[in-house]
C-alpha cells in the first residue's frame, strides 16, 4: 500500500487521520487445537477446526492491527467497519497515509512486539520483497484456489485482491482541456499541475505511474527506464510538480492533474462533486496499465487467528463486492460473474478500458524496482 491519498506516502492507498494509540502490551497467546496447529502455524481455517474454530480463536484475540489502510483508499472504510460488526474485532489502523514500505519496516522493526502489523496491504512489487525476505505466513483462505495463478503466491504468501489502472484526474475548472494521454502532459499549459501519488520508490501508485509512462514512451515490462526518462522531461519543462497529491492538495489546487490510480481518482469524483471540483478521469490509451495490490500476514502477527479471519473476510463476496463499490477490481470478479455474487451495479461504474491487461511478472517488477530505486532522484532533481 503511498498512497496518502497514498496510501503508499509513507504508501498512502489516501488526508489526515487519527494516529493509532498503541500498546506497550504483548500479543495474546495464540488459539490453540487439540491437534496441536496453533493460529500462527495454521495454513487454512481447516487447521484450527473449520471456519467456526478460526471465527472462535478471532473472536478471543479481539484486536487486528493493520496499517495504511486510508478509509477513503477502494473503500476500505467500508471493509474495516463490515469486518468489525460481522465479527466483533476491533481494527487498529496504523499511520493510515503510510506506505507499502513502512508497513515492511514495521514487521522487521517490531517484530516480537504486540504492536507489530498483523496483515499488510502492499503494492505488488513489495509483496514480492517481503516473501523473499522470509516475513510472509503462508495461508490459504477458502476461495484460493479461485485466484488466477498469476495474481497469487504459489506458496499462499501473498495473493492479489484489488486493483485498477493508472489513471489521469484531472480539475476541469482549472485546466483547460484536461490532459487523457501522457503525450498530453508534455504541453507547455500544465507547467507545474502533474503530480503523482507519493515517491514511486516507496509507493505502489507512483510505482505503476512511472510503468505506465515507461508503457507510453517506447519502453515495456521487461524496461522502466523510458518512464523515468518521461518524468526527466516533465522535471526539466517545469511541469512535474514534487507536491504528493491528496484530495487536500486537489481542493487547494495544488495538484490539479493527478497520476493515480482509476478506481482513487474515481472515487475522489465522487467526492469532489460536493465540493464544487468537477473531477475528470482517464485511463491513457498510450500507456495502459494495470496492477493489483496483495495481501499477507506477518509471519509473526501478534494476533494471528484475527489475521487469517481477516484474509477470509477480504475475499468472500462480501469483502470482493466492497472493494468493487469503491471502483476498484476484485481478484475474483471473473469467478463472482460467473457465479453470481458479483455486484452487477458497482461493476457497471468501473472506468472504461478496452483491451486486456498484462502484469509484469515478479522478475520483472524487481527489476523495476531496482532502476527505480537507482534512477528516480536523477530523473527529478534539480
Amino acid at each position: 500500500m503511498t498512497m496518502s491519498f497514498s496510501r503508499p506516502t509513507a504508501f498512502a492507498g489516501g488526508l489526515v487521520f487519527a494516529a493509532l494509540a498503541l500498546s506497550a502490551c504483548g500479543a495474546a497467546p495464540a488459539a490453540q487445537t487439540g491437534g496441536g496447529k496453533t493460529a500462527a502455524t495454521a495454513i487454512s481455517a481447516g487447521d484450527l477446526g473449520g471456519m467456526q474454530g478460526l471465527i472462535t480463536a478471532a473472536k478471543k484475540e479481539g484486536t487486528l492491527n493493520a496499517m495504511a489502510l486510508p478509509r477513503d483508499w477502494a473503500n476500505y472504510g467500508a471493509v474495516i467497519d463490515g469486518f468489525t460488526k460481522k465479527y466483533g474485532i476491533k481494527v487498529n489502523d496504523e499511520n493510515p497515509d503510510g506506505s507499502s514500505q513502512d508497513e515492511i519496516n514495521a514487521i522487521t522493526s517490531r517484530k516480537g512486539q504486540g504492536r507489530a502489523p498483523d496483515v499488510v496491504d502492499l503494492g505488488s512489487s513489495f509483496a514480492l520483497s517481503a516473501a523473499q525476505q522470509g516475513l510472509l505466513a503462508p495461508y490459504r483462505v477458502a476461495s484460493f484456489d479461485k485466484i488466477s495463478t498469476q495474481q497469487k503466491d504459489a506458496q499462499a504468501r501473498w495473493y492479489n485482491d484489488y486493483g485498477g489502472y493508472i489513471s489521469i484526474g484531472c480539475d476541469a475548472k482549472r485546466v483547460k482541456p484536461c490532459p487523457t494521454t501522457f503525450a498530453e502532459l508534455l504541453k507547455p499549459q500544465y507547467k507545474g499541475q502533474v503530480a503523482l501519488n507519493g515517491d514511486p520508490t516507496k509507493s505502489g501508485s507512483a510505482f505503476g505511474g512511472v510503468y505506465a509512462a515507461a508503457l507510453a514512451n517506447g519502453g515495456s515490462l521487461d524496461s522502466i527506464q523510458a518512464g523515468l526518462d518521461f518524468f526527466g522531461k516533465l522535471k526539466k519543462n517545469g511541469n512535474y510538480s514534487p507536491v504528493e497529491s491528496t484530495p487536500a492538495t486537489v481542493e487547494k489546487g495544488e495538484t490539479p492533474i493527478s497520476i493515480d490510480w482509476d478506481y482513487l481518482n474515481a472515487s475522489y469524483a465522487d467526492e469532489f462533486k460536493t465540493k464544487g471540483i468537477t473531477w475528470q478521469v482517464a485511463v491513457p490509451q498510450d500507456g495502459q496499465f494495470a496492477q493489483y495490490y496483495s495481501q499477507a500476514i506477518n509471519k509473526d502477527a501478534p494476533h494471528p487467528a484475527a489475521a487469517r479471519l481477516w484474509q477470509e473476510y477480504l475475499y468472500s463476496a462480501d469483502g470482493q463486492n466492497l472493494f468493487l463499490q469503491g471502483y476498484a477490481r476484485p481478484a475474483l470478479m471473473p469467478t463472482m460473474e460467473t457465479d453470481g455474487t458479483l455486484d452487477k451495479t458497482a461493476a457497471a461504474k468501473l472506468p472504461p478500458v478496452t483491451g486486456t491487461p498484462m502484469f509484469p511478472t515478479d522478475a520483472q517488477q524487481a527489476k523495476a524496482k531496482q532502476d527505480l530505486a537507482q534512477g528516480w532522484g536523477h530523473a527529478v532533481s534539480g
